[in-house]
């Protein structure tokens, strides 16, 4: 639950009053993001911490020293990178590269890739790393996604809980020194926690912010899937991970991540946005390997905390000041409905699920601290847009 003013009752609901962070636009139903007294959110507090206050060239200096420290090993691999073939694992492939270091990229390959998506996974690896493309068994997969809907109405919970342990656990086999990731997300879209400040992923990050409702493999055991089915899903532990010298790192901590620069820099080493706008949010440059996944994931916030992947990508453009908090209101206006018709029935398709069923399933997750049931639909009170039109949450499949 969130710490929110109670101003008035309709009817026996208790209705609760939204707040907008003031300078971005983010609501304070966004799990991990604190709102200020003085209308100001974590995440733009913690940014101006992260990219103002900090010493970028010391921090570059920090990773110099730590490339030194992992290449001296002499191990086969100097680091993993997981990567998607997207602009920040790209970003995160030049930079391993420029500073010497030899990886090995692994990617979890998800069921619904795209043709971009292949292309620019294979421009990545023309860069020159060596490469794990893993691909979990279908079936398992499948009944996985289906478990993870009903159960936290999210269809990509199983893709977290892979895309953060396989690489893991393959630098746990090849005693690979170092594992670096991109961004840390808990400083770029909470910027609450100790977490938010850490530049290593370990199992409390995880817990946190993994996106995995701090499940790990072992709670989605059952008599459909046996441990061994899940196996892909286990991550070492970090007594594992310690005990083999394996260390994992934010790229972010010790180079300023803007997704607008690590798009540029991914550009110019080959890699190609989507022509057609973005699959979800604002980037087009963002969200395009994977075709429904993540797509219906992103959408599905709107049921539950009554925002989209538009608001957090929007608000990075406002933190970073290429755009005013109206601007952005008024792209959110303009925008209007962003149910992703087509990604949702491709993803029915795959669960081999009617559309009416995940219609049922998503509205159980309809979070009725945030929407009113009024004049025969949906409607959240105080929205960031006053004179919003909520007549298409009536006509929704429900």
């Amino acid at each position: 639950m969130h710490d929110r003013e109670i101003p008035y009752f309709l009817g026996r609901r208790e209705i609760v009053v939204i707040r907008y962070c003031q300078r971005c636009i983010l609501p304070d139903t966004r799990p991990g993001l604190e709102l200020g007294t003085d209308g100001i959110c974590s995440a733009c507090r913690g940014h101006e911490k992260h990219h103002e206050d900090v010493d970028w060239e010391v921090r570059r200096e920090q990773f110099g020293a730590l490339v030194d420290q992992v290449r001296s090993l002499g191990r086969p691999y100097d680091c993993v990178i997981p990567v998607s073939g997207g602009k920040d694992s790209t970003w995160q492939t030049v930079v391993c590269l420029e500073h010497g270091l030899h990886p090995l990229a692994v990617t979890w390959k998800t069921p619904a890739r795209t043709d971009l998506g292949a292309r620019n996974l294979e421009n990545l690896v023309e860069l020159g790393v060596d490469h794990i493309d893993f691909q979990i068994n279908p079936r398992v997969e499948r009944r996985l996604v289906l478990e993870a809907l009903v159960r936290f109405g999210t269809p990509a919970l199983p893709m977290h809980l892979a895309l953060f342990n396989i690489p893991l656990t393959i630098g746990a086999r090849f005693d690979t020194p170092l594992v670096v990731w991109g961004e840390n997300s808990a400083t770029e879209y909470s910027g609450s926690g100790p977490e938010s400040e850490s530049f290593t992923l370990d199992a409390a990050w995880l817990r946190k912010y993994g996106v995995a409702h701090g499940t790990t493999a072992a709670d989605w055991v059952s008599d459909e899937l046996s441990a061994q089915d899940l196996t892909p899903y286990f991550g070492p532990s970090d007594e594992e991970l310690s005990d083999k010298g394996v260390k994992a790192v934010f790229l972010g901590h010790f180079f300023e991540w803007d997704p607008e620069r690590t798009a540029q820099v991914a550009r110019e080493h080959g890699f190609t946005d989507r022509s057609e706008g973005p699959v979800t949010g604002y980037y087009a440059f963002a969200d395009i390997d994977d075709a429904f996944l993540i797509s219906v994931h992103h959408w599905l916030k709107w049921f539950k905390f009554g925002f989209t992947r538009t608001y957090d990508n929007l608000s990075l453009e406002i933190r970073n000041g290429r755009m005013t908090r109206d601007e952005a209101v008024e792209i959110i206006r303009e925008r209007g409905d962003e149910t992703p018709v087509e990604d949702i029935e491709e993803l029915c398709s795959y669960l081999e699920i009617p559309s009416a069923r995940f219609y049922e399933i998503a509205e159980g997750f309809r979070d009725p601290d945030v929407w009113v049931s009024r004049n025969g639909g949906w409607e959240i009170d105080d929205f960031l847009i006053p004179d919003w039109s909520w007549d298409r949450e009536a006509s929704r499949g429900s």
